[in-house]
């Protein structure tokens, strides 16, 4: 009988917090692996099926931020970080470089498993992509900072780049102007909430070109905006 465990790949060199970790994964129900070096982790990647990587930012053999972004490059892959880094600074930096989540040390064990519990629970009840799906028409490539509209690339400043990419990356989740902000603008300057709504007015200007006939950023009374194709 074939094992349909989850895979849970393990990039930690804290030793005792790396074992602790695969015990409680394995308690979880899960197939648990841990490796130490940044350097290790794209080859065991290729070679064996993993459902989510859980990645510390501080290892021997590379950059943490450096490796999810090659790591994201190369598959979507769930990722959870994991660092002693606790910025707000570092964990938008994070996130924007790929991380489905980021997880402050110390942390419970506990929390991590439910964290990864959640996490793979919404990958199993996402939507099937279809031809109209937001994976299908639009095509992101972070190192030039370009997206894609059916083939067609999207003229995009920088903070446009990244507002878009936010969007598609979550489809159906509705974002607050102060959350798109920061997402927006790493530098954290003093700017009006207002200006989520000249940046969403230009990027339906700019889509609207290539997809006339849908409607793609919608505004939500009193909430924000969300990204859904209809």
């Amino acid at each position: 009988m074939s094992d349909s465990r989850k895979t849970i790949l393990v990039v930690e060199d804290e030793q005792k917090l790396s074992q602790l970790l695969f015990e409680y994964l394995q308690a979880a129900g899960y197939r648990a692996h841990c490796l130490s070096r940044a350097d290790a982790v794209m080859p065991w990647l290729a070679e064996h099926r993993t459902d989510l990587v859980i990645l510390d930012l501080m290892l021997p053999g590379g950059d943490g931020m450096d490796l999810c972004r090659e790591i994201r490059r190369q598959s979507q892959v769930p990722i959870i970080m994991s660092t002693a880094r606790v910025e707000e600074a570092d964990r938008l930096r994070g996130l924007e470089t790929g991380a489905d989540d980021y997880v402050c040390k110390p942390y419970s064990l506990r929390e991590m498993v439910a964290r990864v519990k959640v996490i793979l629970r919404r990958m199993e009840h996402a939507p099937p992509s279809s031809p109209n799906s937001e994976e299908a028409l639009f095509a992101i490539d972070p190192a030039r900072m370009s997206i894609r509209v059916n083939g067609q690339a999207l003229d995009l400043t920088r903070v446009e780049f990244r507002l878009l990419r936010h969007l598609i990356e979550h489809p159906g989740v509705v974002f607050s102007r102060d959350a798109l902000l920061n997402i927006m603008y790493d530098d954290y300057r003093l700017v009006s909430e207002r200006t989520i709504d000249s940046h969403i007015k230009n990027l339906r200007r700019k889509l609207s070109l290539y997809l006339p006939e849908k409607q793609i950023i919608h505004s939500i009374y009193g909430a924000g905006y969300r990204f859904e194709l209809e």
